[in-house]
Parts: structure tokens; sequence; C-alpha cells
């Protein structure tokens, strides 16, 4: 068996948290962060469990940026 790092993302929206794995388009979400973090796992396990070709996008130094708009 291979191992490989991902990298993800957590944060909260409304009463969720919402996790997403940057490399490969997969998120999940919970109650709490850390529940949200382990269905993201679980998620992920089935994901690779399907997948026979899989491509894992390297991600390097990702960033938070702000972005303001007006709109109507």
């Amino acid at each position: 068996m291979k191992e490989i790092q991902l990298k993800n993302l957590v944060w909260k929206e409304g009463e969720h948290y919402v996790s997403q794995c940057l490399n490969v388009d997969v998120s999940s979400f919970g109650k709490t962060k850390k529940e949200a973090l382990t269905n993201l796992d679980e998620a992920l396990a089935l994901y690779f469990e399907d997948s026979g070709n899989i491509k894992i996008t390297k991600i390097e130094r990702p960033e938070v940026i702000v972005s303001r708009i007006c709109h109507a």
C-alpha cells in the first residue's frame, strides 16, 4: 500500500463544518471540525478504493486570499 500526503481545508459554514481535499475533488461535512475531517478521510478512502487511474494534483503553499466585490 502506497502512502500519499494530501492537503485539506476545513471551515465553518452555517451550523456545519465543511472539509475539502485540495489534491482531488472530494469534500465532506460534519457538526464539528473533527467530524468533518473524519468524514473527509472516509470519503477519500472510498474515492481511492473506487478509482483505478488516480491523478493527484500537487499543491504547494496554498493561501487564503480575501476578495472584495460590489454587486447590485
